[in-house]
């Protein structure tokens, strides 16, 4: 019997030490299993669950997975990878549509090895984090990267002590004979419990804690020296297990979600700028002049960028200048929404960018655009799909890819701008780092749209999520970010009208209906750009090779970790964060430059 208790120590001590409760809770339940009769562990379903609030708010934000991991490890559970599983049609497995704008990193720090800068795969990977990452998304890759070393090793200590000092009280105090012992038992434990509830780190504990802690560990080792029943030890063990686990769970719910609420909330010093930006606009706008002009000019270099973000739009519209070789013949329409048109007014108005003229408009203005109008703006919208590396691969092993595609406003472009030709539209979330002048004499041969393709994820492989629609066999899919638009041919072909129509038939599917209406809508029409145009995965993908995004001319921020979000990845920030004006008062003032 003490061989199960002096293991069960030696357990919690090496995994607190890794600082991984998830591993924790998934060895210490082998160790019982083997020591204890090879029982099944029977997790009991606890009366009162605090975080069943929590359970809804992050089944709204991701896919889940069944509740008893355990028993998906020990079983190896099946690939209900949570995502759009591309395998071959005659071996599809049921997948789980991925809700937009939940973005998921494939691989962790644990299971990346960097040689030479490049992210290679380890072949001892991590089931626990695979997990996390299906039913997390990309908040376990940003966990693993932001984790913090613990060096309170009298606080890890005192509560393995008090975890095995728990185990024993239940036997010890039932012996009429060892009534000394449980009183000192049971003291020691309130002690600890007492100074525990009121440190979290070895500063703050009290002068005596050492003494403390002889003192608990000398009643413990009087403890072991009892012969004891082993299964009421087992069962205290269990109930202390389960409640442990319990606990686990509910701090990585909360943990993912509060990880889901910052990715998708505003930061506070933006909402700051934009509100001083609104107020300074309606106090003095003396200087609102328009270049009517240039906006409708067709033989100039026009740029479209939708937004709702002043600060990301204008790091577009620096970074495309600063690396043009003429800014003269260059235009760029930014498109928002009510909330934000007066702030991105203000701004535009009072910042310049070379020779380049900006135009703002506000796309849910019916008096202005009429038809060419949404009731909101919508922005480019993320899906993550994942499909095994091969057909006998486990899910853990998935590859994941991120299609950002075109939103509903996309789909105005016409009608807002009757009097262009051709346009390029930049996403919000990227950074220019050469000149975009080439790409106005591109020769698309009559497609409609230049793209960056994704041939890593086909059309046929998108089946078993889209349905069985009439897509080309090995056909690739594309992304926004950066793109190329033929106007005259979009109208000639009527594509906006194909896009609702489609839109319409597809309302069934709800977050899916916009992917496979605009996949459908542009097949055959998407003229593939060089992929040395654009380099993605910023916002998601800490393994990316530091002289490849040197070499870009454009940088894609897609994931969820945007650059001016505080989650966003550090060493990325840092081509993004040289485009603002760190001079600007207001940015100073709301604290937008740190």
């Amino acid at each position: 019997m003490n061989q199960i208790s002096d293991a069960a120590h030696s357990y919690m001590l090496f995994y607190r030490k890794q600082n991984n409760s998830s591993m924790l809770i998934y060895h210490f339940s082998f160790y019982l299993v083997s020591f204890v009769g090879h029982m099944p562990l029977q997790r009991p379903s606890p009366s009162g669950d605090r975080s069943s609030h929590i359970d809804n708010l992050v089944r709204k934000l991701g896919p889940t997975l069944p509740k008893d991991v355990l028993k998906g490890f020990v079983n190896e559970a099946k690939n209900e990878t949570g995502s759009i599983n591309a395998t071959p049609k005659t071996q599809q497995k049921k997948g789980i549509p991925i809700p937009p704008q939940v973005v998921m990193q494939p691989f962790t720090s644990k299971n990346i090895s960097r040689i030479n800068g490049k992210a290679k795969m380890k072949s001892d990977v991590d089931e626990s984090e695979g997990f996390c990452d299906l039913k997390y998304g990309s908040y376990c890759i940003w966990r693993e990267e932001n984790r913090e070393e613990m060096h309170d090793s009298m606080v890890k200590k005192l509560k393995d002590q008090l975890f095995v000092a728990r185990a024993y009280f239940p036997s010890i105090v039932k012996i009429p004979a060892q009534s000394k012992l449980s009183g000192e038992l049971k003291q020691n434990i309130q002690e600890v419990e007492r100074v525990l509830s009121e440190s979290t780190t070895d500063a703050d504990l009290p002068p005596e804690i050492q003494k403390k802690s002889r003192r608990m560990e000398a009643v413990i080792a009087r403890a072991k020296s009892v012969s004891l029943d082993c299964n009421n030890i087992d069962k205290k063990l269990r109930q202390i297990f389960d409640l442990t686990e319990d606990e686990a769970n509910f701090h990585m719910k909360q943990s993912a979600f509060l990880y889901q609420l910052a990715v998708q909330t505003m930061p506070k010093s933006l909402h700051c700028l934009s509100m001083r930006l609104t107020v300074e606009y309606f106090r003095d706008h003396l200087f609102d002049k328009e270049l009517s002009e240039k906006y409708s000019d067709p033989t100039l270099q026009h740029y479209v960028i939708f937004s709702n973000n002043v600060i990301a739009s204008s790091v577009v519209i620096n970074s495309t200048v600063v690396h043009a070789i003429d800014t003269v013949n260059q235009v760029f329409h930014v498109l928002t929404d009510w909330q934000n048109y007066y702030a991105m007014k203000h701004w535009f108005l009072r910042n310049t960018f070379r020779d380049a003229v900006v135009q703002v408009l506000n796309i849910e203005d019916p008096d202005s655009y009429g038809k060419a109008t949404l009731s909101h703006l919508t922005l480019p919208v993320e899906f993550r799909v994942s499909f095994p590396s091969n057909d006998s691969a486990p899910a853990i092993n998935n590859r994941t890819q991120y299609v950002s595609i075109f939103s509903h406003s996309h789909y105005l472009l016409p009608e807002i701008f009757k009097n262009l030709e051709k346009v390029v539209v930049l996403d919000d979330d990227v950074v220019v780092q050469q000149d975009l002048s080439a790409l106005w004499s591109l020769n698309m041969g009559g497609k409609v749209t230049g793209a960056i393709e994704i041939c890593s994820v086909k059309m046929d492989q998108l089946r078993s999520y889209l349905g069985d629609h009439s897509f080309q066999k090995h056909s690739c899919s594309w992304m926004s970010g950066l793109n190329v638009i033929d106007l005259a041919r979009w109208r000639d072909l009527d594509i906006s009208e194909t896009y609702w129509k489609l839109v319409k038939e597809q309302v069934s599917m709800k977050e899916g209906s916009a992917l496979l209406a605009t996949l459908l809508t542009f097949q055959d029409q998407i003229y593939a750009l060089d992929r040395v145009w654009v380099l993605s995965g910023l916002g998601h993908d800490y393994g990316l090779d530091i002289e490849g995004i040197k070499k870009a001319a454009v940088l894609h921020y897609n994931g969820n970790m945007k650059p001016w979000l505080d989650l966003g990845i550090p060493k990325y920030k840092e081509y993004w964060k040289k485009f603002l004006n760190h001079e600007d008062q207001y940015l100073s003032e709301c604290n937008v430059n740190r």
